[in-house]
């Protein structure tokens, strides 16, 4: 079995997979509501109109995993982007790959803070969401519509992420 150590989820780290979901990401910061709220304006990009597709806004409740954590299989959206944002308070973990020829290649596994979210570019490899502690949901906002927008694929080998 192939062993994964995590790193920290930073947003120049996360980069090449898509944008981390947190302030500091934001291009503009500003008050609004007569100065009552700050906005953090256009944190992630949200690209979902492909072959005429729509936004969408859901909550996914993910049942905890526990260490050691197997990683099998990836997945990815050709159509459209796919953002999770934590909303029980708990860390997560995250892994995607790169792409080699059509197949996902290492992984990289990130442990991302319960204050930040992440956002898949379009045809990212990821694992499916992997909650940690106890069950957690997660605001996502992706794809719907038609079209295939949804490829699997299982690595020769199990990758173990040990904590």
């Amino acid at each position: 079995m192939n062993t994964l150590d995590t790193r920290p989820l930073t947003a120049d780290a996360f980069r090449p997979f898509g944008e981390v979901v947190e302030t500091d990401n934001a291009s503009e910061i500003r008050l609004i509501n007569k100065g009552t709220t700050t906005r953090y304006h256009d944190i992630a990009p949200v690209d979902v109109t492909a072959e005429g597709g729509t936004a969408l806004i859901s909550i996914f409740r993910g049942k905890p995993f526990a260490f050691p954590v197997t990683i099998t299989m990836m997945e990815r959206h050709p159509l459209g982007s796919q953002a999770f944002v934590p909303l029980s308070g708990r860390p997560y973990l995250v892994v995607v790959a790169a792409d080699e020829g059509g197949r996902p290649g290492e992984p990289v596994a990130f442990l991302a803070r319960p204050d930040q979210g992440v956002s898949y570019h379009r045809n990212v490899w990821h694992h499916p969401l992997i909650s940690l502690e106890d069950v957690s949901d997660f605001l996502v906002v992706d794809r719907g519509g038609g079209g295939e927008n949804l490829q699997e694929a299982d690595f020769a080998a199990p990758f173990e992420i040990g904590r």
